[in-house]
């Protein structure tokens, strides 16, 4: 069996009290059996997680059904061992007290040194012959079919005994000495491993899944994770599809010749039952006339019937029942009926939802849509390589920059020297002609002599102040004598500054380069994926057209959503980086918020500004005969698809 954590792992027992006819959920490779769907679910969770470890091999990081293959591999290499060498191997194995393989695989190989058994095969025999290490021991069955003595040895029999039919090592009790040094040197024995039995637990290694996470006292403070609303007009099991079709035909509306609608008009259009509405006989049309186009089965069984192919707001439901009776799905065709009477908005949510879904399932199966999605992935796949490239050039540019400022750090460093070194020779020179003149002079000098000294003197001294000024504007650059009021240090400032601002200049160009590619990249849309996972599996979906966050459970059957910052941020700060969902749901969520939270301020001010105009419709006048303005709850009615095709 694998084993977690490097112990056995004890498989769930059988419920009790089980009915023949009791519906149950059976792990398929553990035939484990669980009368509830969430301990089923938590154990085939933690069987895909990778932390088995394969018994035989010794093969670590892998799932529990691929340490079950590994192990049932392994057994049949290690059933090739040849029959006339096993008791020999197995009689060298038992009570080997080596470090964990090192001895009994160097033994093993001395007695099999002719034979083309690799290490690993040896230490895979090994860990399939024994039950226990440190000392090895065999399994009694195999060691009582070969013979091999189960009796311990005498240096092992003050140490080990035997529990339950299997060998024990014995727990020394320490003196109070002993117990002291222990204390004192804890951390070094923990390191060691070298007494007791109890394996040292390792530090965990983060992020791990999520259900294994445990409370820590390190962890930060968690909000509570707000309860999502669930206040959908249409019943719950049919707001799956209700995203679903509204999502492909927003995005897909260029495509499609059809405007673009709110979430909420199409619900609300979806539950209207009073005549049929522009907006969804647009959508149907829209649909049906791509199913047209693409020239594959529904235009066959539109050409059967001899139909003209212009679908209008009259011939639309003749076309929609032909595609009804092209599937020939039972439960949709009991709508044909309903349909043809002209009726159709008096279907429900679940038949007006249910003949939409089979609509856009049709339409993604079109070689129209394949072919726009095709071309989105290339021009996607285009700009991704061009913005690496553009990250790599900046890349280049910037390692040539450091490299031209090393070296003229380095250029500035050797005039450095070689100006002071200069200066330190022409001082001891003329310090040096000094001496030399007055050994020469003594204590008595002509007048001549002294004329001329003074003259010396006084070249010297109007020399100085020269050399001084030559050497501090190469080394300070104190203010030039053209006497303009500027120095060098304002001049370097001003350039700074230069610098600055085109280096703030860059930074924003390249983040607006990168927001473009970003734009660019979502506008050649192939499909929405879920932010990401909670603990519990709740799946969360952002739509970019709808500023709410929508919730899904894991089974699919309840939906809710998040439509305020303040759920919003509550929500990220009960999210656990210590698991792996979690931590990537956080991930995607600190990436959007900026732009979720625009499209909360935007769609709460929509709705300020729709109950703001009911309370202006109810304390209207009588007398004022000025016409209302339109209200936006009602937007769904007024619809008008600008894109539609002539």
């Amino acid at each position: 069996m694998p084993l977690f954590k490097r112990k056995a792992f004890p498989l769930a027992e059988l419920p009790n009290d089980l009915e023949p006819h009791e519906l149950v959920y059976q792990v398929r490779f553990t035939e484990e059996i669980f009368r509830g769907y969430d301990e089923y679910l938590n154990r085939i969770n933690l069987y895909r997680q990778r932390v088995w470890m394969c018994k035989v091999s010794g093969k670590t990081n892998l799932t529990y059904e691929e340490a079950l293959l590994s192990e049932e591999r392994a057994t049949e290499k290690v059933h090739q061992f040849p029959k006339e060498l096993m008791e020999p191997a197995l009689q060298i194995i038992q009570y080997s007290k080596n470090s964990p393989l090192l001895v009994s695989v160097c033994d093993v190989e001395e007695t099999l040194v002719k034979l083309p058994f690799s290490r690993k095969f040896l230490k895979s025999f090994i860990r399939e012959s024994t039950y226990r290490s440190a000392p090895w021991v065999l399994h009694d069955k195999l060691a009582q079919s070969y013979g091999i003595s189960k009796n311990v040895p005498e240096n092992l029999r003050s140490k080990v005994s035997f529990k339950d039919g299997l060998l024990v090592c014995n727990k020394r009790r320490k003196n109070g000495e002993e117990a002291k040094h222990d204390l004192e040197n804890c951390k070094r024995k923990k390191v060691d491993g070298s007494e007791g039995d109890e394996p040292v637990e390792e530090p965990i290694k983060y992020p791990i899944d999520d259900l294994l996470v445990q409370p820590d006292a390190d962890d930060p403070v968690f909000t509570d994770r707000p309860s999502p609303s669930r206040d959908f007009n249409v019943p719950m099991e049919c707001v799956g599809d209700l995203l679903m079709v509204w999502d492909f035909c927003s995005s897909f509306g260029r495509l499609l010749h059809l405007w673009p609608f709110s979430l909420e008009d199409f619900e609300n259009a979806i539950c209207h039952k009073k005549g049929n509405l522009v907006l969804l006989v647009e959508a149907h049309s829209a649909l049906l006339r791509l199913l047209i186009k693409d020239n594959g089965e529904y235009f066959s069984a539109v050409r059967e019937r001899n139909r003209k192919l212009k679908i209008t707001l009259i011939t639309w439901t003749e076309f929609l029942c032909d595609f009804l009776e092209m599937i020939n799905i039972p439960e949709l065709c009991a709508y044909v009926a309903t349909i043809k009477r002209g009726h159709y908005g008096l279907l429900d949510a679940h038949a007006k939802l249910g003949i939409f879904r089979e609509l856009v399932n049709h339409a993604l199966e079109t070689n129209i849509v394949r072919e726009k999605l095709d071309k989105f992935v290339e021009q996607r796949q285009a700009l991704g390589a061009t913005r690496r490239e553009e990250a790599l050039e900046e890349a280049r540019k910037k390692r040539k920059e450091k490299e031209r400022l090393r070296a003229e750090s380095d250029v500035d460093q050797v005039m450095d020297l070689e100006s002071k070194g200069s200066a330190s020779e022409n001082g001891n020179h003329i310090r040096q002609n000094g001496d030399i003149v007055k050994k020469r002079n003594g204590e008595i000098r002509s007048s001549r002599q002294d004329s001329a000294s003074e003259k010396s003197g006084s070249k010297q001294v109007d020399a100085a102040p020269k050399k001084m000024a030559r050497k501090q504007k190469v080394e300070v650059k104190v203010p030039t004598a053209n006497g303009n009021g500027k120095d060098l240090s304002e001049k370097e400032a001003l350039e700074r500054s230069r610098d600055d601002r085109k280096e703030v200049v860059g930074q924003s160009s390249k983040e607006r380069r990168r927001e473009y590619y970003e734009r660019e990249i979502e506008k050649r849309f192939i499909r929405t994926n879920s932010l990401g996972k909670d603990r519990n599996h709740n799946r969360y979906w952002w739509f970019q057209r709808d500023g709410r966050i929508f919730v899904e459970s894991s089974d699919s059957k309840q939906w809710g959503y998040y439509s305020s910052k303040e759920e919003l941020y509550l929500l990220t700060g009960s999210l656990n980086c210590k698991g792996e969902r979690e931590r990537a749901l956080k991930k995607q969520l600190e990436k959007f918020i900026s732009r979720i939270c625009l499209e909360i301020e935007k769609r709460s001010k929509d709705l300020a500004q729709r109950v703001a105009l009911e309370e202006a419709v109810l304390r209207r006048s009588s007398r004022v005969r000025a016409p209302p303005r339109k209200n936006p709850a009602n937007a769904f009615l007024e619809y008008v698809n600008k894109w539609k095709e002539d």
